[in-house]
């Protein structure tokens, strides 16, 4: 792609989006936002030809750790020191890449409630805290792009009526037909102010302290560009754009994956692409499998999308003790497009979303898992429903407290069952994120859900920072157990070729308790069968379900055993990596 061709798809692709403005002068205003000039910048600039798609964004070695910047604190120093010290401690060789949850300032929803996207909350600590950690990890920031806080700057001068806030916030009439809105909550969509201009109602899509952003107006987008331009400035190398599907609205639809959503997307692709830092964007849909994978594009909008029906299925499979669902699902999974990956998951600061499992599980397995997660004291968040009526959106549960019991009640299987769960992310085609708590095995805070009369508080637990280096000082409890074996895969996975995030895979047809995958790598070099045992029997495989090439050495890379031709065997939720490399 040429200059010319440059300038003449940014300038398409805004006259999409903004028809009735001048593409030519917007396209210049996004140039100024995206590349403004700075003499303390002078490598900052423009790429004379953009990146091509590839698979060298990234390799096996990746592996990300999601946390908030106060998941570790002890009263004396700043929570973003102590994350330092622990990433430098705990995860150095075990993950590079981290994304920490909304680090700026914030009045609500553990800080999605954004007052000002400029500044680091100074009860974390500051940018050059931030900076610290983006020299040692790729660093992953959420641009909470949908909506700001009610309390923040913008929203502040839009009721005062001062230009050009009067303009940055969705308004709506309470007359409107919203019918058709698709949204994850159950509040009132719409919230009346007063304002300088009179009485207002503002749109809602999460809650009334998060008020949505109108993309009509192309000043809220180029606001949007620099504030992008100063966290990549910052160190930041992959945007998450949080909340992204609900970013365009019209009255009479269900404002939700619209148009021009996609085409703010491309043309945010099109300024990373050519852009001298390497730009990562992430998209956050948490959406049934189709939605999602638009998300990608034609390999011109997401690099990677989250890979959203994975917790549901696997929490399913560990539940119910059969991978019929899940083996189903990536059986018609397709492989990324080239330049783009999957971003594999079990546990993040949210619940584990049940939307993404609507069509893979039947409703009545659904409804066997929400029962199960409630036994073991976890909570399920609802959402509204289009014409009226409530479902429900997530699971409110730590995921390892989740692996405690199956279907049948509580075994002594909880640390290879959990250990199973997170196997199989650091197995499948994509690259694999880990939240801290699961790294960690921290149980349920429901005493956190009392106090701060919240579902989600359960999973996002403050550790005192003294006190959980003194339990993984002591091997005998199990956050030390599950922290280890956890890093001892990691370390392993980053070493196979055949784990690239692009590598060929393949589901293979086994016993229906098993979820089994063949990797090769890009060269072809090596091959990987890796099994998973989701229950709680041992299970044979024939020698016949694995297609292992004859007179080449096959190792076990888990156990070191070698394997021989003949059945294999798998204990109650083993794991096993089958390669001719090891």
């Amino acid at each position: 792609m040429t200059e010319t061709s440059f300038s003449a798809r940014l300038s398409e692709l805004l006259h999409f989006i903004y028809p009735d403005l001048n593409a030519d002068i917007l396209s210049s205003q996004v140039i100024d936002a995206f590349w403004p000039e700075s003499p303390d910048k002078p490598g900052r600039g423009r790429r004379r030809q953009p990146r091509k798609p590839g698979n060298n964004l990234w390799s096996q070695n990746d592996a990300v750790l999601i946390t908030y910047g106060d998941s570790l604190i002890d009263g004396s120093h700043k929570p973003l020191d102590l994350m330092n010290d622990f990433l430098l401690r705990h995860m150095k060789g075990v993950v590079n890449g981290v994304h920490i949850l909304p680090f700026f300032p914030f009045t609500s929803d553990d800080g999605f409630a954004v007052t000002d996207y400029r500044k680091v909350n100074p009860q974390l600590g500051d940018w050059v805290d931030i900076t610290r950690i983006g020299d040692e990890f790729h660093l992953m920031s959420d641009l909470v792009l949908n909506h700001v806080s009610s309390q923040g700057v913008w929203f502040n001068a839009y009721r005062q009526g001062q230009k050009p806030y009067d303009g940055f916030f969705f308004e709506a009439e309470p007359s409107d037909d919203v019918s058709m809105v698709v949204r994850p909550r159950t509040t009132p969509l719409l919230q009346e102010v007063e304002t300088a201009m009179g009485t207002r109602h503002v749109w809602c899509t999460f809650s009334h302290d998060q008020i949505d952003l109108d993309f009509r107006n192309p000043e809220v987008l180029l606001e949007i560009l620099r504030i992008i331009r100063l966290h990549v400035d910052m160190g930041v190398r992959i945007i998450r754009l949080d909340a992204v599907a609900f970013l365009w609205k019209e009255i009479g639809t269900n404002c939700i994956h619209l148009p021009q959503t996609h085409a703010v997307i491309r043309l945010l692709r099109l300024l990373a692409d050519y852009a001298t830092e390497s730009i990562i964007l992430l998209t956050e849909t948490n959406v049934p499998k189709a939605e999602n994978l638009s998300y990608f594009g034609h390999r011109n909008e997401a690099h990677m999308v989250y890979n959203f029906p994975l917790p549901p299925l696997v929490l399913h499979a560990m539940m119910a003790g059969t991978a019929k669902y899940l083996n189903d699902w990536q059986r018609a999974m397709p492989p990324a497009p080239l330049g783009c990956a999957y971003l594999n998951f079990t546990a993040s600061h949210d619940g584990i979303g049940m939307r993404p499992a609507e069509g893979l599980l039947p409703p009545e397995e659904v409804g066997r898992v929400i029962d199960t997660a409630r036994e073991l004291g976890g909570l399920a968040s609802m959402r509204s429903l289009p014409g009226g009526g409530e479902s429900v959106y997530e699971l409110n549960c730590a995921f390892f407290a989740a692996m405690a019991r199956t279907y049948k009640g509580e075994d002594a299987h909880h640390l290879a069952r959990f250990l199973c769960s997170q196997t199989i992310v650091m197995s499948l085609e994509g690259i694999p994120a880990f939240y801290i708590h699961s790294m960690l095995g921290t149980p349920n805070d429901l005493e956190a859900v009392q106090r701060r009369g919240m579902n989600r508080a359960i999973n996002r637990h403050r550790w005192d920072y003294g006190e959980l280096n003194a339990l993984l000082d002591d091997p005998e409890t199990v956050h030390a157990q599950v922290l280890e074996m956890l890093s001892e895969r990691l370390k392993l996975r980053a070493c196979q070729a055949g784990f690239h995030p692009n590598a060929t895979q393949f589901t293979l047809n086994l016993d229906e308790r098993v979820f089994g995958l063949w990797r090769q790598s890009l060269d072809r070099a090596q091959s990987i069968f890796a099994l998973h045992n989701c229950s709680d029997e041992e299970v044979v495989i024939p020698h016949e379900g694995l297609n292992m090439i004859a007179d080449e050495h096959w190792v076990d890379l888990l156990s070191g055993e070698t394997i021989e031709a003949g059945p294999v065997t798998l204990a109650p939720y083993q794991c096993r990596w089958i390669s001719n490399q090891g």
